[in-house]
């Protein structure tokens, strides 16, 4: 039978959010899997599409961006969604890669996406796209 994934992409940070995605939906083709997008406003969103969605798919890629700020807002999001995704993945036996980016700044948010652009210095390496995806492919081949 040929395995389903499905993304799910909070696209509050829209830059961020479409080059995890890319990302991940490249590393999924070139392992010939099936895959589904569907799209949230922000992270803390993303548990109860999955939530909804469990019995359709083999595993899940959960993909965005919290960036601190000056509240204990970014704490208790960040959290809460990660809680989620792990209760969801062990209560179901299902493979959720977390490919939330959760950083002090834009900066280190576009370090971790793996972006070449910023800053200049650093050379491509994997993101946190690709390594959601990696890590949902490597669960769903054991």
């Amino acid at each position: 039978m040929k395995k389903k994934v499905l993304i799910v992409i909070a696209n509050y940070y829209a830059h961020i959010s479409t080059s995890l995605s890319t990302d991940a939906q490249i590393t999924l083709d070139f392992a010939k899997i099936k895959y589904s997008v569907k799209e949230v406003l922000g992270v803390f969103e993303i548990p109860v599409v999955i939530a909804k969605n469990i019995k359709k798919y083999d595993g899940f890629i959960a993909l965005g961006c919290v960036i601190k700020g000056e509240t204990p807002h970014f704490d208790y999001i960040s959290k809460a969604t990660f809680d989620g995704l792990m209760k969801l993945s062990i209560e179901n036996k299902k493979p959720i890669g977390n490919g939330i980016i959760t950083a002090l700044n834009k900066e280190q948010a576009y370090v971790r996406m793996g972006d070449i652009d910023r800053p200049k210095k650093l050379s491509k390496k994997k993101g946190k796209g690709e390594e959601a995806a990696k890590a949902v492919i490597a669960v769903l081949s054991k």
